[in-house]
């Protein structure tokens, strides 16, 4: 199951390094402000659809991958937020 995020970070992190021309995932690594925008997007459409009990799932899709993106594109590692969070487990 973890093993598609895993997926997604190092798609992220290829792209980063190796960007192909025309590709949305690379819009979203160049551009923070459109990957910023897609998050909040995103997560208002995952609110919607919670509340109206319709698309659930493809919109929690959308928030997960535009959030790897959003993370990446900041240079903020998945490996931290999760220490950060084991840090804060009580």
């Amino acid at each position: 199951m973890l093993d598609v995020l895993e997926e997604l970070f190092n798609l992220a992190r290829e792209r980063k390094k190796n960007p192909i021309d025309g590709s949305y995932t690379n819009k979203l690594l160049i551009d923070k402000n459109l990957s910023k925008e897609k998050v909040l997007e995103e997560i208002k459409e995952l609110i919607e659809a919670v509340e109206t009990n319709n698309n659930k799932i493809h919109e929690a899709a959308d928030v997960f991958y535009h959030l790897i993106m959003y993370l990446e594109a900041n240079d903020i590692k998945i490996e931290n937020v999760m220490s950060e969070l084991r840090n804060r487990k009580k």
